[in-house]
């Protein structure tokens, strides 16, 4: 991959539904190069699909953050359950490092925030945790 189909990528990001012409108008090159260069990444597996975000995908919570957990012994899937179960846990990464697994949260208020972070500290099996708030997300 080169410098040209990072910015590819790139503007497909920000509108993963631009037009050929209007990636082409943006990156300088034209339709057929654009054409190109996507069904060769998409071919090599460097883009492996395109999807829709709804209303519901880009209404972000007024208060989110990211939990990162501490899981004794082999209670992680039992504690994963759980997290998914929680209307607050938008998504649970497993990660390496000093910590087993991370849950992206989202609420209405601090308060809520306190109560989800009350909640998953009160799991059995869940030993240490940290907790960073999310004050901007840049695309």
């Amino acid at each position: 991959m080169d410098v040209l189909d990072s910015q590819l990528i790139a503007a497909l990001r920000r509108d993963g539904r631009a037009s050929l012409s209007v990636l082409a108008a943006d990156l300088k090159i034209t339709r057929a190069t654009v054409r190109a260069r996507m069904d060769r990444l998409q071919a090599a597996g460097d883009i492996a699909g395109f999807t829709v975000l709804t209303r519901t995908d880009v209404a972000a919570h007024p208060v989110r953050g990211l939990m990162m957990l501490e899981i004794a012994g082999p209670g992680t899937d039992r504690i994963v359950s759980r997290l998914r179960s929680m209307a607050a846990v938008t998504a649970v990464h497993s990660t390496n490092g000093n910590w087993d697994v991370i849950a992206e949260i989202g609420t209405d208020s601090l308060e809520s925030f306190d109560a989800v972070l009350n909640a998953i500290r009160q799991i059995s099996g869940v030993t240490r945790s940290e907790t960073s708030l999310l004050l901007s997300s840049r695309r």
